[in-house]
């Protein structure tokens, strides 16, 4: 009998455990925000849908395929921004073409949004349609109001701000590359129940 109760009691907790597995809610692709790991910490992204949808949406889909792993933050400035997003830096001691990579096609500029601490914009280079990098962004350190007009701003920090301003006190070369390697270890789409504002 006492065998019994306790096969009894052993089952129900691992259909518990089955149960409450299950039970784990799919993140919302729609809203959800995207989780930064870097070799610094954790940046939580909150992306701007509404105002920037390609942007958005492209950042969400290399984000959830770990387009960003592996990849360093290549031009760090303090005061103004840190950027990374370029596949060139993944497992290459080459740094003279660091900054000059992309992943995907350029997209269109959805220019609107303002640049203030803890904005995430979208790099480019000097295109006429003002077209962005197809990967490569930057997180606001300060408030550049030059960029306005110019860049189109995606997405905001809303966790990890620390650790952006971390990043920014790595010693550089005359490139503004760091020294040493701060690298994106993964990005993954989380819940934005999860984090606060």
């Amino acid at each position: 009998m006492k065998t019994n109760m306790i096969k009894l009691t052993v089952l129900a907790l691992l259909v518990s455990i089955v149960l409450i597995g299950c039970g784990k809610k799919e993140v919302d692709q729609a809203t959800a925000y995207v989780k930064m790991e870097t070799s610094e910490g954790i940046i939580i992204i909150d992306l701007h849908e509404a105002e920037a949808p390609l942007h958005s949406a492209n950042f969400k889909q290399l984000s959830a395929d770990g387009a960003y792993n592996g990849i360093y933050f290549h031009r760090v400035m303090p005061g103004f921004v840190v950027q990374g997003g370029d596949p060139n830096t993944r497992d290459n001691d080459d740094r003279s073409d660091d900054g000059g990579g992309g992943i995907g096609e350029r997209i269109p500029a959805e220019i609107g949004l303002p640049h203030l601490r803890g904005s995430v914009g979208a790099a480019r280079d000097g295109n006429p349609e003002k077209k962005s990098s197809g990967s490569q962004f930057y997180f606001c350190l300060g408030t550049p109001s030059f960029l306005d007009g110019n860049y189109t701003v995606f997405g905001q920090v809303v966790e990890g701000m620390d650790v952006v301003d971390k990043i920014a006190t790595y010693e550089c070369d005359a490139n503004d590359n760091p020294l040493q390697a701060i690298t994106i270890l993964s990005t993954s789409l989380v819940s934005p129940d999860d984090y606060q504002k």
